[in-house]
């Protein structure tokens, strides 16, 4: 009985060895990816092609921007009574190579922002739906992938936002010579040179509240396309067409340059190398006090 009694107790107590592995445990925990491995480049790719294309064919507009934006009617730089009247002037004093100066760290610095700030921003949102692109996130969850993604991008490319507006801004007479580039590389020679790192990232707070263009960019543009491929009873992640594509990217971002472009007329104020301010606060006082003035 004893014998028998020992034999049981082992066969009852023994795993057996079935010779293949056993299956998980319905009720085991998902497997969660990092951040890193959602990190996809053709994204980076797209958004650098993107950038370096609409800025290549934009450019003298977005020069222009900037001389309006900084043109307070009390520096030396040109006045201009309009848009017409601007380009006719730059084009008569400058040539064609006035209204493309700065070209080359604008393309630079268009590429990079665009390809880093889709590479991040993708990859933030598809942590965040863990992969299920059919997964709705909302306004909130949207911007929030934006303005991460805008945080980290403006650290990356904030110097060679500061090198294009100041050659942007540079003309024939200039007031220092020490403020006179040649290009874009002699200008973050000499920027660093006269005013270190701190030079290279002026216009950096305001820059941060500028994020919120880029949020609110995307996350109306996401919301956009949600809602138009509900109405159509699509998936969310369903294609367009590229023309429904492009409307809804130029209706998106002229809702955020209309909400937030103030933020960008301080920016180029505080990379302008013809005025100096004590910061971001000093920089919206006088503005704010010269505008004043001439109402």
């Amino acid at each position: 009985m004893n014998v028998l009694g020992s034999r049981t107790a082992t066969t009852v107590n023994r795993v057996p060895d079935m010779g293949q592995p056993t299956k998980p445990l319905t009720n085991s925990p998902p497997v969660t990816k990092s951040m890193f491995q959602h990190v996809k480049i053709e994204h980076l790719v797209a958004g650098f092609s993107g950038g370096v294309a609409s800025t290549l064919i934009l450019h003298p507009l977005d020069l222009l921007k900037i001389r309006f934006a900084v043109n307070d009617g009390r520096n030396a730089i040109p006045s201009y009574a309009g848009l017409g009247n601007a380009v006719t002037t730059i084009f008569r004093q400058e040539g064609i190579k006035g209204l493309y100066k700065g070209v080359t760290p604008n393309v630079w610095g268009s590429g990079s922002a665009w390809g880093f700030y889709f590479l991040f921003y993708n990859s933030i949102k598809a942590w965040i739906q863990g992969d299920n692109t059919k997964k709705p996130l909302g306004p909130a969850l949207h911007m929030t992938a934006a303005a991460e993604a805008g945080i980290l991008t403006l650290m990356i490319t904030n110097p060679v936002w500061v090198v294009k507006t100041r050659l942007c801004l540079q003309f024939d007479k200039p007031i220092d010579p020490s403020k006179s580039y040649s290009g874009m590389w002699d200008a973050f020679r000499k920027i660093y040179g006269a005013e270190g790192v701190r030079g290279l990232y002026k216009g950096f707070v305001p820059g941060m509240f500028g994020v919120s263009h880029g949020a609110l960019q995307f996350m109306t543009y996401e919301e956009m396309k949600t809602f138009y491929n509900e109405y159509r009873r699509l998936p969310i992640d369903a294609k367009l067409e590229t023309s429904e594509y492009i409307v809804f990217a130029a209706f998106s971002k002229l809702i955020a340059a209309g909400l937030t472009y103030p933020y960008q007329v301080i920016r180029a104020r505080l990379q302008d190398q013809h005025r100096e301010y004590r910061g971001t606060w000093h920089c919206i006082t006088q503005t704010w006090s010269v505008l004043r003035c001439c109402q």
